[in-house]
């Protein structure tokens, strides 16, 4: 990687950081982990250990208070070594935020500090078997019973569902509502009427668990409440724009991967005599392969400093920098596979993992279709 020059020495030493642990200690589990379709347990381990999940949350609650930046450079450097761990730590994040951006101080006493040491691990659950793009049309319903609230239905595509403590769960108090509805809850581990469902199998990311969970007249305390009633899809939404700049970065790390494996293999595969990398049409292909990964980068750290200098209205930014590098990383993996040849078809090399572990990043945290859709509504101010 280019050295970027607009980076603090927090940042740099952050990013430093977390590229040692991911190639030492991470990367050589990947394909092992993958394979098991196992909990990366020790590559979280390795995180934890650094000091690495805190890095989003501010001092007060036990964190570094690093920024969006520093949790996109985080996890590009892991995504790097093993995009499933990479989407496991940014799970906690993504179910943390919520509580950051809307829980009352007890809330965030109660969970923030144990978050940032990873003593307990968090999830978000917006999905459902019926509302994946069509968030605001859940499903799952909430109906207050005095000091509690009591849920009903199914959530689909959990990351992390099976193993955190807490899970951030949206549900509506009236489904015609739709957005103006939904509302957020914190549903602990072992809940009554809580269940998690099946465990997916998966093209990609296959050490990340994705699980359904199931809800049946689960007694959830007001005090467990996020927000006020109806505020759910706002807190879903503002979670989102911060992690989306990171969900791109995780997309960038798979696209690094694999150009650098690329460009690895084409200085040593021999044909016709000669290394492949000297053939203009390989080198036209890992040119535009870099300039891809480039630009995608630049894009995620541009909507990450956004957020760190505080600008929440950059919606348009941070669609465009997932988008792009969701599509940029399932290029450059494809033309990976390409350079490799027969060789990028086999597990023996890490491309074909690379390659589907991409796929997902035009799916998760928003689809492509779906960024396209914010970008033209942004641009055309409808």
């Amino acid at each position: 990687m280019n050295d970027l020059f607009y980076l603090s020495e927090d940042q740099r030493m952050i990013r430093d950081l977390a590229r040692k642990i991911a190639r030492e200690r991470i990367a050589p589990r990947a394909a092992h982990y993958d394979e098991t379709e196992t909990y990366p347990e020790e590559s979280i381990r390795a995180l934890m250990d650094a000091g690495l999940y805190g890095i989003w949350l501010p001092e007060e609650y036990g964190g570094t208070d690093m920024g969006c930046l520093a949790l996109a450079l985080v996890c590009e450097e892991i995504a790097w070594a093993c995009a499933a761990t990479a989407t496991q730590y940014l799970d906690q994040p993504l179910g943390g935020l919520p509580i950051l951006l809307a829980g009352t101080e007890e809330q965030k006493k109660k969970y923030l500090p144990r978050l940032a040491t990873g003593e307990m691990l968090a999830a978000y659950s917006l999905s459902e078997p019926g509302a994946g793009s069509d968030a605001a049309g859940l499903r799952t319903t909430a109906v207050r019973q005095g000091d509690h609230y009591v849920l009903n239905g199914s959530k689909q595509w959990c990351t992390n569902g099976d193993h955190a403590d807490v899970i951030v769960v949206f549900a509506t108090v009236d489904p015609k509502l739709r957005a103006k509805g939904v509302t957020a809850f914190l549903v602990e581990k072992g809940m009554p009427g809580f269940s998690v469902g099946k465990k997916e199998k998966k093209l990609g990311i296959r050490a990340s668990p994705t699980v359904a969970l199931h809800f049946t007249d689960c007694p959830v305390p007001v005090d467990q409440r996020l927000g006020e009633e109806g505020e759910g899809f706002r807190i879903a939404m503002q979670t989102l724009d911060v992690t989306r700049p990171a969900t791109g970065a995780m997309a960038v790390g798979i696209g690094q991967a694999a150009l650098d494996a690329a460009v690895a293999y084409a200085r040593e595969r021999q044909q016709f005599g000669q290394a492949i990398a000297a053939f203009q049409g390989v080198q036209f292909m890992l040119a535009d392969m870099a300039m891809q990964v480039h630009a995608a980068r630049l894009m995620v750290h541009h909507a990450a400093r956004q957020v760190d200098a505080g600008i929440r209205s950059n919606t348009y930014e941070a669609s465009m920098a997932k988008c792009w590098a969701g599509d940029a990383a399932m290029k450059v993996a494809t033309d990976a596979v390409q350079v490799f040849g027969g060789y990028g078809y086999t597990r023996e090399y890490p491309v074909e993992r690379f390659m589907r572990d991409a796929k997902i990043m035009q799916i998760y945290e928003g689809t492509n279709q779906i960024q396209r859709v914010v970008i033209a509504r942004e641009l055309l101010g409808s």
